[in-house]
């Protein structure tokens, strides 16, 4: 029985997500991101810890990597984290390029999940971190086409009756929202946030 999951390509977001961090500058790593209680240091230890843990489950390497519940609250930049993190980053994405990462089970965050699932939820991760980075630290954002899309519908299939989804209530956007503002609206977070707020 052939696997008609879809896949998609991770490097044009992993690219953008690249040149974010190579944006940040070390006076910002102190700074507020729009998760509350997390700075821009802790988001990119954690990023760079998703990017690590994901890859390892597109390869069914399944060990303390996987079964690490991720917390981006204690997770920090290591001193390397300029080379590190973007290497991270090339790695999942070439991961994910082997058609066996989309099939059979894996477990990420010590959650045993289909490979497709996994690549959503990855995917998901990078989209709205790279936004939480991006306000954080001033830059400019678009994210890959297909992996907003990718991550809106995995959100928004996460939303309980009572407007709750994986991160939290969700916040409401207009409709006629871009597609961005209604993903991470969906995600929990304010749209109109600022470094200012």
């Amino acid at each position: 029985m052939t696997d008609t999951s879809p896949t998609f390509d991770f490097a044009p977001q992993t690219r953008i997500l690249a040149r974010l961090v190579e944006g940040v500058r070390d006076g910002q790593l102190d700074d507020p991101t729009p998760c509350p209680g997390v700075a821009v240091r802790n988001m990119l230890g954690h990023v760079h810890g998703v990017a690590i843990a994901f890859r390892d489950a597109a390869r069914k390497d399944l060990g303390p990597t996987t079964d690490t519940a991720p917390d981006a609250t204690t997770q920090d930049v290591g001193p390397d984290w300029r080379a590190a993190l973007p290497k991270a980053l090339d790695e999942l994405a070439d991961a994910f390029r082997d058609p066996a990462a989309w099939t059979g089970m894996t477990r990420a965050g010590s959650v045993d999940l289909p490979g497709a699932v996994a690549a959503a939820v990855a995917v998901d991760e990078l989209v709205v971190h790279g936004w939480d980075l991006a306000r954080a630290t001033g830059q400019e954002y678009e994210p890959d086409p297909t992996a907003l899309r990718v991550s809106h519908d995995f959100l928004l299939a996460s939303v309980d009756a009572e407007g709750n989804g994986i991160f939290g209530p969700v916040v409401p956007v207009p409709e006629d929202a871009p597609l961005l503002d209604r993903t991470v609206g969906l995600s929990g977070r304010d749209p109109g946030w600022t470094r200012q707020a």
